[in-house]
């Protein structure tokens, strides 16, 4: 896709040339490859669902891995609508934050960094990139300070919790767990103990309190259940 960043989230940008691609004042951008064929990608991200699925497809093996990463997608999705936020936006960051996870392994101080490297050679926007950028602190020295910061970190962290409330039921599903059973297992820090509460307790940092936010988030995941194999 080249090897310009794609540093705007806006329609409506002026005529521009970054290396192969040829941006129109339009609601898309078409890349001609040396074929000359066209592409449309979404001038307002830099990049499709369905590119960011592919890029899933090619960094991740681990189909559980894949999984948390569509769950984060629906639960981002949830969480801009409540906000007003753009639920596109927010649903690509979801979906791309953790490119490099199994790369980076279990290496926090370096976890993001290529997946920053990836995004920015696909031409992502910068807010996208900036956000999964922050949803991991250990790997920078900045601290989060915006909303879509804190969502992110604590709508990622959140979903494994859920799953693993689903996997204790006997039927092993998202639809027969209730609100207040992940609002229980946020307060047993034993269980689960990967899904870090601090960080969950981040969405009250945007005015969310956890209780709204177990719920939306449950309810976002319930929605792909069959998606998540859940």
């Amino acid at each position: 896709m080249g090897t310009s960043q794609v540093s705007y989230c806006k329609k409506g940008v002026d005529r521009k040339t970054l290396n192969d691609r040829i941006l129109l004042s339009s609601d898309v951008a078409f890349c001609y490859d040396s074929g000359n064929n066209r592409e449309t990608i979404d001038m307002d991200y830099g990049i499709t669902r369905e590119r960011a699925l592919k890029l899933l497809q090619q960094h991740l093996t681990n189909n559980n891995m894949i999984k948390h990463c569509i769950a984060s997608e629906a639960v981002m999705r949830k969480l801009a609508g409540h906000f007003g936020e753009d639920v596109d936006l927010w649903g690509l960051a979801g979906l791309l934050h953790d490119l490099d996870a199994e790369a980076t392994a279990d290496d926090l101080t370096q976890h993001t960094h290529q997946t920053v490297a990836i995004l920015e050679e696909e031409g992502v926007c910068a807010e996208i990139i900036d956000a999964i950028r922050m949803h991991n602190e250990a790997a920078h020295t900045e601290k989060r300070a915006q909303r879509f910061h804190h969502a992110l970190a604590a709508g990622e962290t959140i979903t494994g919790l859920i799953t693993a409330t689903a996997l204790v039921y006997p039927d092993k599903k998202l639809a027969s767990v209730k609100p207040k059973s992940v609002r229980k297992r946020i307060k047993e820090k034993a269980f689960a103990a990967g899904a870090n509460r601090d960080i969950i307790r981040e969405c009250e940092w945007i005015g969310l309190p956890i209780a709204d936010f177990c719920d939306l988030c449950l309810s976002a995941m319930q929605e792909i259940a069959d998606d998540l194999g859940l």
